[in-house]
């Protein structure tokens, strides 16, 4: 219904924008990655999203079309509400999400405050085919290559290993080796461990 909105910014915190439109003013709910995209000028412009419901009618922005795309997208997996995907796009980049969704990276989605791993195990089943579908292969290609980082990772974690310990020494291989299989990267942080 309302597919953007042009005005003064007259109100901007992390959660939430109020934009005059000639005199009418919008409160605009906003994920934290629009946050750091609206710049402090006086006149802005994002995209927006109005959900309806019995009680409430709530707009929320996107400095990006991608980000209203991938939002609408996560509105349609059940158990994903306008709250959820908010703080999906707030805790991670929308392309890191994209790349999770296409690889089948669990752990990743997971790790979402308020996504359980069937939630997340949901997104996946119902998303994937169509982020493959709207998004260029190239970023799931590189994606893959993070799957073995990421299940190096919790294997490590498993283990009992500090995760930012783990992490430093897991990127550092990747750095050096991007073909490393997951048992080598594993090996190899092991040893410096």
């Amino acid at each position: 219904m309302i597919a953007h909105l042009q005005g003064k910014l007259v109100e901007k915190n992390p959660t939430e924008v109020v934009i005059d439109c000639n005199g009418v003013g919008y409160q605009v709910n906003i994920s934290l990655h629009t946050y750091s995209l609206i710049p402090d000028a006086e006149n802005v412009k994002l995209f927006t999203y109005l959900q309806i419901k019995e009680d409430a009618h709530t707009l929320f922005g996107f400095a990006e079309k991608s980000e209203r795309e991938i939002f609408k997208m996560l509105l349609s997996v059940s158990g994903i509400g306008a709250s959820i995907a908010r703080t999906m796009l707030s805790s991670i980049e929308p392309k890191q999400i994209i790349q999770a969704l296409a690889s089948g990276d669990v752990a990743t989605i997971q790790s979402i405050k308020g996504i359980g791993s069937k939630t997340a195990q949901r997104a996946i089943l119902d998303l994937k085919d169509k982020v493959l579908k709207v998004y260029d292969l190239d970023e799931v290609s590189i994606s893959q290559g993070n799957t073995n980082k990421d299940e190096a990772l919790s294997a490590l974690e498993v283990l009992g290993f500090n995760r930012k310990l783990a992490e430093k020494s897991v990127e550092k291989i990747v750095k050096e080796n991007p073909s490393a299989s997951i048992e080598n990267i594993i090996k190899q942080a092991l040893k410096n461990l």
